[in-house]
């Protein structure tokens, strides 16, 4: 099944009165359930492709369907619940609350959807688990590791079983013992989920757990390579 179909997709900023094309005809299908990493230079339409493929930016041409739904097709109010209900988003700037807990945070976008307190403080704890941070539930963010800070954003990012999961580079301000953690960790949710991950990475760890790496350069896909992964 697919789970991302983006056809000539182009994107254009007005920059000083200067057009600049960050994508260039994009052509690009994830199957349900992939793990897929996009890498290339600083510049290349890395991030501009995740926020478009997303929803979170608008393409200037061409068309973006998730789930087979096309995004053009959804007005603002519309693509926001389909974001909140069937997509979860990692950044690299962890973005939690500070006066929260980890299991508050955790549980805040359930609580914003109208989930009552108890489902949504017994969800935000299985994830927690999930994510192996049991036992750190009640710490605020500035008492946890920068990858245990992430860690929380996984489960909060997932908390509302989203079908596909958006990551920007969400190692990029760990240590290297960390960052390992966390590519071993979004590994294993994605086989044992069989949620759909699509990542923007210029780290070689990342790519190399991925199951299909994409090359960019100057707003173009230059190569794919599939990888048998255990």
């Amino acid at each position: 099944m697919l789970m991302v179909e983006a056809q000539r997709v182009h994107k254009t900023y007005e920059i000083n009165n200067i057009r600049v094309d960050a994508l260039k005809n994009i052509n690009l299908l994830i199957e349900k359930g992939e793990m897929v990493v996009i890498m290339g230079p600083s510049g290349c339409g890395k991030t501009t492709l995740l926020n478009c493929l997303s929803g979170l930016d608008e393409v200037t041409s061409g068309t973006v369907k998730i789930e087979g739904i096309p995004l053009a097709h959804m007005n603002d109010n519309e693509l926001s619940e389909y974001r909140a209900k069937r997509m979860g988003f990692v950044f690299q700037s962890f973005n939690l609350l500070p006066v929260l807990t980890a299991v508050e945070n955790v549980e805040l976008p359930l609580l914003v959807a109208g989930i009552n307190e108890r489902e949504a403080r017994q969800r935000a704890l299985e994830m927690l688990s999930s994510v192996d941070l049991e036992q750190w539930i009640s710490h605020r963010p500035a008492e946890l590791s920068g990858g245990q800070q992430q860690r929380v954003a996984i489960a909060r990012a997932l908390i509302s079983r989203p079908a596909i999961i958006w990551a920007d580079e969400p190692t990029g301000n760990l240590d290297s013992t960390g960052a390992d953690q966390i590519i071993t960790l979004l590994r294993r949710l994605n086989k044992d989920n069989r949620q759909t991950f699509v990542i923007v990475t210029h780290d070689p760890g990342v790519a190399e757990a991925a199951d299909r790496l994409i090359h960019m350069k100057d707003g173009i896909i230059l190569s794919e390579s599939a990888f048998s992964v255990a």
